[in-house]
């Protein structure tokens, strides 16, 4: 069972994603690095594209969480940074990190950004996790 509560906001209006989360008390929360759309050897993959580079992004993403025990059920919150000032780019990978994370639809913020910090970068996600430990 994970250490994550997400809270629903009846009063508010209907959005795809929780509007808050709340950590179990004695649970490990995991800060997660932006999680950047590089392959194995560091350059950009997926170029000029924001839902492939989403794709990488989440798939690096759940590699860390796995490195710190965690899984994309145990994130509390998501941030979703797109280079761009398009909306239709910002919801191309909106898309993508919903449709990964399913059910467990956590808070988060989708921001356009004017540049990230990788050449040819478009997406980056920053996450915060929590586990608990036995």
């Amino acid at each position: 069972m994970s250490a994550v509560r997400l809270i629903r906001a009846g009063a508010l209006a209907a959005a795809p994603y929780a509007y808050a989360a709340a950590v179990d008390p004695g649970a490990d929360v995991i800060f997660l690095a932006g999680a950047c759309p590089l392959a194995d050897d560091g350059t950009t993959v997926a170029v000029g594209d924001v839902a492939g580079q989403a794709k990488r992004c989440v798939e690096t993403m759940t590699v860390a969480l796995d490195a710190a025990g965690a899984s994309l059920e145990d994130v509390a919150y998501t941030r979703v940074l797109v280079a761009s000032a398009a909306q239709a780019d910002l919801v191309a990978a909106w898309d993508v990190v919903r449709a990964a994370f399913g059910a467990h639809d956590v808070p988060s913020t989708l921001m356009g950004v004017a540049a990230l910090g990788y050449a040819d970068q478009l997406v980056e996600i920053e996450a915060v996790a929590a586990v608990r430990r036995a």
